[in-house]
């Protein structure tokens, strides 16, 4: 059979029949089946699939040109191979013959679409193909080159409209977000300008409260720093006001003040008004059914900023009172008239008229400086105790109305500064205040005492002294420990040998006035044990306890070693 380059031999003009009329009907329905394809791939598989219909020819493989190059198309079609794959590349989108394994002719016909190349169909036969034949690839490939246009133009029109898509919706976000945005402003405007106007006009901590409430529609608390309500807005307030207990209380304040934003405690969403690292006081929003969201969340912790500001504010001028309360317990302290010290007590607020007594407050490690002041008072207030307060002499004084609660004073300054290592000293009941300075000097008398004795950390007053009211502060206690060890001294050595209890037995059969039965029964022996412990005591001492001297003296001595907590 002969042949023209890049052609098939001649065949003979009889060939032009109703086969190849009918091969060319079959062409032009594949191409409008072509033509309606949903995309390329299916456009060149069935332009693959048509291969075998016109003639002796196989089809080997398809492939589309993309931005990133030649593709496979479909990737898995059974024929083709990576060495195929090189070969048409090297033809760089023209026609040309490639090597098939096993058959005589294989061909890459280029698919165009105007001047550019947009595939390749490449087919082979057994032996080369007539002119026919030929014909009839060439045109299926022009069909495929008509279908791929097509479909690329499809496909470049759904990319357009799903980018116009995607940019409509961006839009349509964006113009949404920034709607969000402007209401969110407005919000945020109106609520800096309700508080801003709650704090200008004076209003204070119940102004701020009643504006967070119109601003939210929720109940409002806002409670000082040892959790006392100081406002309230809006229904539902309870009475009485619940109060945590001070440790409850104080793990509340450091939960929230190690998070960033308003917190949830049972019903109440609360933030911290901090001014400086120091929380002044908590704000609250009542919500028992936990429906406060952003908007409430910003109004929240912008008016906990207000609310800092109001109490450093008002802290401000409550530091000027207390200079001079300050000036004024110092002149009570070293006497001053009565009606004097009357006007100027209540010039500040304070009711001098009724009893009062003087405490001395020290804590071991901790200098008498503003904050260990600023922490005694503190204290003092949380636990509703009236007072006056100073410095004076490395210590913190206060005067107290009223009957002290000095144990519960001491845990809470423990509390206050972290460690339970003071001393606190209480004077005697001062009606006047001409009697003010006695009691100081009672307290302080009672403070040194704390001190000296074995147990120096916690609370003594002067009414439990007994005798050691006679010693005034910072006197020799020399005296007294040596008349201790005189007459007590064998006992405290013999206990100290073997671990035994006479001295204190000998001191509460003094204090039940020598009856036996009481004796026992507080000493919780048998009455024959206390018989045997009063006779060790009389051979260890060498004294007779119904000798009225040596009963005084060992009773004052037992009183003494009392009060020094079990010395010397």
């Amino acid at each position: 059979m002969a042949t023209t380059s890049g052609t098939a031999c001649s065949s003979p003009r009889s060939s032009w029949g109703r086969e190849h009329l009918a091969n060319l009907y079959s062409l032009v329905v594949l191409s409008m089946i072509m033509n309606d394809a949903p995309d390329e791939s299916d456009v060149l598989t069935r332009a693959l699939t048509a291969v075998g219909t016109l003639g002796p020819c196989r089809a080997e493989a398809a492939y589309l040109t993309l931005d990133n190059g030649l593709t496979r198309t479909p990737a898995d079609w059974p024929h083709a191979t990576p060495h195929l794959d090189a070969q048409v590349r090297r033809l760089a989108g023209r026609d040309g013959p490639v090597t098939v394994p096993d058959r005589e002719w294989g061909w890459s016909l280029a698919l165009h679409s105007t001047a550019n190349s947009i595939g390749h169909l490449v087919v082979s036969a057994p032996s080369r193909p007539t002119d026919d034949e030929y014909f009839l690839l060439r045109v299926l490939a022009q069909q495929t080159a008509a279908a791929l246009t097509q479909a690329l133009a499809r496909r470049a029109e759904r990319d357009r409209n799903q980018q116009l898509r995607r940019l409509s919706e961006d839009r349509a976000a964006t113009n949404a977000r920034l709607t969000t945005s402007v209401s969110e402003l407005e919000h945020q405007r109106s609520v800096h300008e309700m508080l801003s106007d709650a704090s200008a006009n004076d209003d204070g901590v119940q102004g701020i409260a009643g504006a967070l409430h119109l601003l939210t529609g929720y109940p409002v608390a806002i409670e000082d720093r040892f959790g006392n309500l100081r406002a309230w807005a809006g229904p539902g307030r309870p009475d009485p006001y619940p109060k945590l207990e001070a440790t409850p209380h104080e793990e509340l304040l450091q939960d929230a003040a190690r998070r960033p934003r308003p917190v949830r405690v049972a019903e109440r969403v609360i933030a911290l008004a901090r001014y400086r690292g120091e929380v002044l006081g908590t704000v609250a929003l009542i919500d028992p059914e936990a429906g406060v969201g952003e908007e409430e969340r910003f109004a929240l912790g912008y008016a906990s900023t207000a609310l800092a500001l109001e109490l450093a504010h008002l802290r401000n001028l409550a530091e000027v009172e207390l200079r001079l309360r300050r000036e004024l317990v110092d002149d009570l302290i070293t006497g001053t008239d009565d009606a004097s010290a009357y006007a100027r007590a209540a010039a500040v607020g304070h009711d001098l008229h009724g009893p009062h007594y003087l405490a001395a407050v020290q804590w071991a490690g901790r200098p008498a400086d503003d904050t260990f002041v600023h922490a005694v008072g503190r204290s003092a207030a949380g636990l509703r105790m009236r007072s006056l307060l100073a410095r004076r002499s490395g210590m913190a004084v206060l005067v107290l109305q009223g009957r002290p609660q000095v144990k519960a004073l001491h845990e809470a300054v423990g509390r206050e500064l972290g460690s339970p290592t003071g001393s606190i000293g209480v004077g005697g009941r001062c009606d006047t205040p001409s009697e003010i300075p006695r009691s100081f000097q009672e307290a302080l008398r009672a403070l040194e005492v704390r001190q000296r004795s074995q147990s120096p950390h916690g609370t003594t007053t002067f009414d439990e002294l007994g005798l050691y009211r006679i010693l005034g502060p910072g006197g020799s206690y020399r005296d007294v420990e040596q008349f201790v060890r005189e007459w007590l001294g064998p006992l405290l050595d013999y206990d100290a040998a073997h671990h035994s209890d006479l001295v204190q037995t000998l001191s509460q059969y003094f204090e039940c006035g020598g009856n036996y039965d009481a004796t026992a029964a507080a000493l919780a022996i048998h009455r024959s044990t206390l018989r045997y412990r009063l006779q060790r005591i009389r051979e260890v001492t060498g004294s007779d306890l119904g000798d009225v001297d040596s009963r005084l003296n060992m009773h004052v001595a037992t009183r003494v070693w009392s009060v020094l907590g079990g010395r010397p």
